[in-house]
């Protein structure tokens, strides 16, 4: 491999107007059809298959006008008077006329009909269905929900809304600016030259707007979520700053040494680039892995930013080197002396050899801080997001709270209950066992009187549970409720199934946090086989995998003290706290899985480069952290900077999963890599690097530390001294 890459990086620099004219074509094409071909992202979130989701297929099929898989929207209209006095009443029926005028809305129930008024009658609810799912609904659809209430608001009634319907999509106000701002001064300060930092700045954005810009054009012809091309604008920037900071790192230092431009971008395209490869295939596994826990979005945003990973990858290995031919030699040496060359040398090699004269202590301590930090995690709580998690200060969180005031928490997160009548010779009866054992359930739910189709062989009823959408109350309720099933089918030959928005996030909680163990198990597998393959030892890959669990396990606890238990949430901008996103536990295991063995490849490669030329173990491990640390910890700190950006987003996932990334790199790169990888490798020398011989003959032999073509490059320069000295 490092040949080949070798070859190619020659070929890229030294054909550089036309490698960067493919690329540059590549990102205007993508361009030209994300502003031409680009379709509307969806915030839907389904799981085929569970019981929540076939309801909503059965109803969509024998009872549409019931509008079951449409949006939602909840409208309160609250006064400190009597909402009922005819000022009152005249308010709540022009607000009800005018939501059933507003947009691809339709029906409203009249709080005036169903008697949706708060026992002390300052307060009433009027409920909106929509013929569309809550993503088909455009922003001027959600100003004409808005614009039914001026009149009310303008008599002096206050209006709020919620519900999916009111969802606008998830921002992220461009805080990713701030990361990539971050980055550049963390790359000027290790290169010591603008024009080495703006380098892998360049690659890393050109990757990402064809990437942004592919996803863009694909969502023409694919329903893809919202939150995909976030993902991918996150790890794209990350890794794709990573991968170019670590080629320029080894290309300035072939320079530094006497090689010509083209040589010495070809060497470390071979070396650094053969690293690059194995490191992007860790994130792009891990990425890629998420569709076979058969979750769709889920699946989605992993394939959208394990290609981004991808196209990074081959921007690292091609255009990066077709960049460096126009810089030629200019990056030699560093203009901008912000400290001395040999600092950040010494200080990498100083670590390396206090954590091998203590490793023991440094092992125990690093151990111990870890499972300290992990604590909180015992105490996680999963859920997708609701009212009850919006900003203090939205028009949803207001409805909710005044929603949960007067009407109970339930109120906010009603079940839908579908009774299948078709296989029942008394129907009404059947219906009433479905109502009555619902009803007197220990929980004690509000049941209301059942809706039919026109044929009568499907029935809704709607349940009000006492507790909130997000509570473990409601979800006993639901499991109780679906108890109920195989009684009424035996008794009347009916079915029942619960559905709704809340029954729908309740299922899709249960099957990833279902999904989590056999997907870990999937990419530490396949994972450790790739680095078994890189590093030719068993022992370093099982070193690697077991430190990753352990920053996992220490991120999940900082991420429910921040986001559940409401920990530092002044300081880090975090508006509200709740259960823990669903989807973030299996998102970061995938993620932050990739990116550690990015930094484990980056540190532990240059370690065992040293140890197979020669080196003893020990003088290897303090040798190849000395080369590899100051790339490490850039790379750290870029990585850092820009998902910690994502911090400062609106939406709630994209602030915990920006959070999270940023604290499970700071971990695993400096606590894991920097400290526990130092003091496991000087502990166990030599059997670090320990691997059966028939595994040894199996194997085949990459070559990722370039020893291969070292040889072949330096032969003819040996033969050439010896013909010279004759």
């Amino acid at each position: 491999m490092a040949s080949f890459l070798y070859r190619l990086g020659r070929f890229s620099f030294r054909r550089r107007a036309l490698v960067t004219a493919v690329w540059a074509a590549v990102l205007v094409a993508l361009g030209a059809g994300a502003l031409t071909l680009s379709g509307q992202l969806s915030n839907s979130v389904t799981i085929p298959g569970t019981e929540s989701q076939k309801a909503i297929d059965q109803l969509a099929d024998r009872f549409p006008e019931a509008a079951a898989g449409g949006a939602t929207g909840r409208v309160v209209i609250s006064t400190p008077g009597d909402i009922t006095d005819p000022a009152g009443q005249a308010a709540i029926t022009g607000l009800v006329k005018g939501l059933e005028n507003a947009p691809k809305v339709a029906g409203v129930v009249n709080p005036l009909q169903v008697q949706a008024i708060s026992p002390d009658k300052h307060v009433a609810l009027a409920q909106v269905s929509y013929r569309v799912p809550g993503f088909e609904l455009t922003d001027a659809d959600r100003e004409g929900l808005m614009a039914a209430a001026d009149a009310a608001k303008a008599a002096g009634y206050t209006v709020d809304f919620g519900g999916d319907a009111v969802q606008a999509m998830p921002a992220t106000n461009a805080t990713e600016g701030l990361g990539v701002a971050v980055a550049a001064v963390v790359l000027i300060i290790t290169f010591g030259s603008l024009l080495a930092a703006g380098i892998p700045l360049l690659t890393a954005l050109i990757g990402v707007g064809i990437g942004m810009a592919g996803i863009t054009t694909a969502s023409g012809f694919l329903e893809l979520n919202t939150n995909t091309p976030v993902l991918a604008l996150m790890i794209g920037l990350a890794v794709g700053i990573d991968y170019a900071l670590f080629i320029v790192s080894r290309y300035r230092h072939e320079l530094t040494i006497g090689r010509d431009p083209d040589e010495a971008a070809g060497r470390a395209t071979g070396t650094a680039g053969s690293a690059v490869v194995f490191a992007g295939l860790t994130v792009i596994i891990a990425l890629a892995g998420l569709t076979v826990v058969g979750i769709p979005f889920l699946g989605e945003m992993g394939i959208a930013a394990a290609i981004t990973v991808a196209i990074a990858v081959v921007i690292a290995l091609t255009l990066l080197p077709a960049i460096l031919g126009f810089a030629g030699g200019k990056l030699a040496g560093g203009k901008i002396r912000l400290r001395r060359k040999e600092s950040t040398t010494t200080h990498g090699e100083r670590w390396a050899k206090f954590v091998a004269r203590h490793r023991i202590p440094v092992l125990i301590a690093a151990i111990a801080g870890l499972a300290i930090v992990a604590v909180p995690a015992a105490s996680m709580q999963l859920g997708l997001p609701n009212d009850s998690t919006a900003a203090p200060d939205t028009t949803q969180r207001k409805a909710y709270d005044t929603v949960a005031r007067s009407f109970g928490e339930g109120a906010n997160g009603p079940l839908v209950i579908v009774v299948d009548l078709s296989g029942s010779t008394d129907r009404q009866a059947a219906l009433q066992q479905a109502a009555a054992g619902i009803g007197g359930l220990p929980e004690r739910p509000i049941v209301t009187p059942p809706k039919t189709n026109r044929a009568g062989d499907l029935a809704l009823l709607t349940v009000i549970p006492k507790s909130g959408p997000s509570s473990t109350a409601t979800e006993d309720l639901v499991s109780d409720i679906r108890g109920l099933n195989a009684g009424l089918g035996s008794a009347t030959g009916a079915s029942l199934a619960v559905t709704g928005q809340t029954a729908a996030n309740i299922d899709v909680s249960e099957k990833l946090a279902d999904a989590m163990l056999p997907y870990l198990a999937l990419i530490v597998g396949l994972a450790f086989l790739l680095l078994m393959l890189v590093f030719r030892s068993i022992v370093v890959p099982l070193k690697a995998t077991l430190g990753f669990l352990g920053s996992v396990v220490a991120t999940f606890g900082a991420v429910v003290a921040v986001f559940q238990w409401g920990w530092l949430t002044d300081l880090l901008g975090v508006k509200t706290t709740g259960p823990i996103m669903s989807m973030l536990p299996i998102l970061l295991i995938g993620v932050l899985f990739g990116l550690a063995m990015d930094y484990q490849v980056f540190l532990v490669t240059r370690m065992r480069e040293e140890y197979v030329h020669g080196a003893d173990p020990q003088q290897a491990m303090v040798t190849g952290f000395r080369h590899g640390s100051r790339v490490v910890v850039a790379a750290a700190l870029i990585m850092i900077s820009v998902f910690a950006g994502f911090v400062l987003a609106e939406s709630s996932l994209i602030q915990s999963i920006g959070f999270a990334l940023a604290f499970g790199v700071l971990v695993d790169a400096f606590v894991i890599r920097m400290t526990i990888v130092p003091a496991l490798m000087s502990l166990l020398g030599r059997g670090a690097w320990w691997l059966p011989k028939w595994l040894d003959r199996v194997l085949p032999d990459v070559d990722v530390e370039g020893e291969k073509l070292a040889k072949q490059l330096d032969a003819p320069d040996e033969r050439e001294l010896v013909d010279a000295s004759k």
